[in-house]
């Protein structure tokens, strides 16, 4: 609170406000006089409301000052929850109200001032809808917008233009360059009259082109008119189209539909358009704005190094690093932390669920309207060909289940189709390598045979190891089948009775295991019950106390700031008293020195002073009085002496000017001479 009151004195001390406070004074103004002071800051923002709130009403007043700070986009202190609070407190210049005010202005003036040059412009009159059925209300609150489009357009290319840092060099050449190119067009067009001046009826043929000059701006305005209008006939057929489509939709939805599933849709949807506008779109700008803050400081930023690069990216390394140690601290010494880190993990595991369904459902729904409006070019492309009606509701569903159905079965022949042929190019590509690998080795053989004598011998052997082969084998299986079954039973006749008297003892030890196991599973059940509701309940006690600790720490911030206030008033009480007791200790002192010090001897000393002046100042007047009438006349006969003497003066000119001799003077003679 005190380093708020500080800035406010530092800024009000100095231009354009000089008022020469201090933390005292500024502390101890009236409210009158401190609305006065918030109100020369918002005439400093915005000149119109340079006015002296002694002579207007307090309402007027509030509702002046409300109305500006609304479109300075002031928003109360987080403790001021209730708008007729603020308003009450804005009309007895409550100093709560008053400072937090001052200080918002304070600190942001040049951006306010800008901000209110622009509201005169571009806040937007609110023309009732009944109103706007009128064709000239209506025309005219579009130019309306038209102008106040324009205008924004304007003020940003002048702000790029302030921004974009012309240098007054290049507009001087460009003015000096634009002054002679104005000096030879004069020349030209003096060149061309006199060129002119020499052919018959050349004033008729000048009128003639004006006038064509004329006709031709004129068809031109006229072509722009027509493709503004041609642009609005379009516009105004696609929202027909859509108003349309809206209007078929509903009443095909509301005759399929019953009232409780309206109701239910209708409660979706608000439920959809509440959380997108409380929660997910305030986060979006929250995080737009902090990221258009972050790259605000970047580009005001001088260019970096590599070497300041590489130390910032130090300094984060050595954060990150704090962080997980913090973390892992957290973790390791707050068990309870730990069991509640689960469910605030799954809360935000929902809550990220949650923003990015609303984002798919936000993008579906951006798809359908597309989609709708594809739909609607498409038909009305197809209606201007053939003329053809498109099949719409049941009889398009139907048209494509149909398609649907063929399509499946014609994807899952193809797909058998393709299997099929190529298993069966498989195959016969096997075939083929078989067969050629075949073909070279019976001709290789052939070919050794052939050159040993011996051709057809690798035949025969074939066959007769082949019978060979069989005999034995059926011999062998012969002999081993009665002793390998006889061996095989005693095994597993052996091998079970291990097995057995292996099991029994884990049998046992396996019952009461089993039940233990039960009676575990039991307990863990209801342990689990009762962590469950154990933890519900320290949650809702957790947020109970938290609310509560906020509520302390506003009431404590309150108590903080009305202590510091007190501290200020007890101060400047301390500081009164102080300078009461000196003037008091001065004023008793037997010592001549100290009395003349006191504040009353020098007031008397002035008065006195004061006192004498006005006497004097009363004689002379008197004297002036008393005098004024001779002193009159006596100027009055002064000025008749003068014009007496001038006079003289003329009627002696004259005299000599009309004499034919001349005039001399000397020795107290005048001598005529002829």
């Amino acid at each position: 609170m005190s380093d708020q009151l500080k800035f406010i004195v530092e800024k009000l001390n100095k231009e354009p406000f000089k008022k020469n406070y201090n933390l005292i004074t500024f502390d101890s103004l009236e409210p009158m006089q401190l609305l006065q002071v918030l109100n020369d800051v918002l005439a400093e923002i915005d000149p119109k409301h340079s006015v002296d709130i002694r002579e207007e009403m307090p309402d007027q007043t509030a509702k002046r000052m409300l109305s500006v700070l609304g479109i300075l986009k002031y928003k109360p202190p987080g403790n001021i929850g209730d708008m007729s609070v603020f308003r009450q407190g804005l009309v007895v210049g409550s100093k709560p109200i008053i400072h937090p005010v001052l200080y918002w202005l304070l600190q942001r003036t040049n951006d306010l001032k800008k901000r209110a040059y622009l509201s005169r412009f571009l806040v937007r009159l609110e023309v009732p809808e009944e109103f706007l059925q009128d064709d000239i209300v209506s025309e005219t609150n579009k130019q309306y917008e038209e102008l106040m489009e324009n205008f924004k357009m304007i003020h940003k290319e002048c702000e790029q233009l302030k921004s974009s840092g012309f240098s007054t060099a290049e507009i001087r050449r460009d003015i000096s360059a634009m002054e002679e190119e104005k000096d030879q067009l004069i020349k030209r067009v003096e060149r061309l009259k006199k060129r002119v001046e020499t052919v018959q009826n050349h004033q008729r043929m000048l009128e003639i082109a004006r006038q064509l000059r004329v006709e031709k701006e004129r068809e031109e305005s006229l072509a722009q008119q027509k493709q503004e209008q041609k642009n609005q006939l379009f516009h105004a057929e696609q929202r027909l189209q859509r108003a349309q489509l809206q209007l078929k939709n509903m009443r095909n939805a509301a005759a399929d539909a019953k009232p409780e599933g309206l109701m239910k849709r209708l409660e979706e949807e608000m439920k959809f358009h509440s959380y997108m506008v409380s929660e997910k779109l305030p986060k979006e700008l929250e995080s737009k704005r902090q990221t258009l803050h972050f790259q605000q400081k970047v580009v005001s930023e001088p260019a970096m190094s590599q070497a300041d690069l590489t130390e910032l990216e130090e300094k984060i390394h050595e954060v990150n690093l704090q962080i997980n140690q913090l973390i892992e601290n957290r973790m390791r010494n707050d068990p309870m932390d730990d069991k509640l880190s689960l469910f605030r993990q799954q809360a935000a595991i929902i809550a990220r669920k949650k923003e990015t369904k609303a984002e798919e459902l936000q993008e579906a729904k951006e798809e359908i309207a597309n989609l709708e409006r594809e739909i609607a070019q498409k038909s009305s492309q197809a209606r201007d060909i053939d003329g053809s009606e498109v099949l719409r509701g049941d009889e398009f569903k139907h048209y494509v289940s149909k398609l649907r159905f063929k399509s499946s079965v014609y994807k899952k022949k193809r797909q058998e189709l393709a299997e099929l042929s190529a298993e069966n190019g498989v195959l016969q590509r096997t075939e083929e390598i078989l067969k050629q690998r075949h073909e070279n080795i019976q001709q290789q053989l052939q070919a050794i045979e052939q050159k040993k004598g011996i051709l057809g011998y690798s035949d025969t052997q074939e066959e007769l190891e082949r019978v060979s082969a069989l005999k034995s084998e059926v011999d062998e299986m012969k002999g081993r089948t009665l002793d390998d079954i006889s061996d095989m039973v005693k095994k597993l006749n052996s091998r079970i009775a291990e097995k057995k008297s292996g099991l029994a003892p884990v049998i046992k030890e396996l019952r009461p295991l089993r039940q233990r196991c039960q009676e575990l599973t039991q307990e863990h059940d209801d342990k689990k019950a009762q962590y469950d509701s154990c933890a519900a309940g320290l949650e809702s006690n957790r947020s109970k106390s938290e609310q509560e600790v906020r509520g302390l720490r506003e009431e404590c911030s309150q108590l903080e700031s009305q202590y510091h206030l007190i501290n200020l008033m007890k101060k400047s009480v301390e500081v009164q008293i102080q300078r009461a007791a000196d003037e008091m200790k001065a004023y008793v002192s037997p010592d001549p020195q100290d009395r003349r010090k006191a504040i009353r001897e020098q007031y008397s000393r002035n008065i006195l002073e004061q006192e004498n002046l006005g006497k004097a100042l009363r004689e002379k007047q008197k004297l002036v009085r008393e005098s004024h009438g001779p002193n009159m006349k006596q100027v009055k006969m002064w000025r008749d002496f003068e014009k007496l003497m001038e006079c003289k003066k003329s009627c002696f000119q004259k005299q000599q000017q009309a004499s034919i001799g001349q005039v001399i003077q000397g020795g107290g003679e005048d001598l005529l001479i002829l």
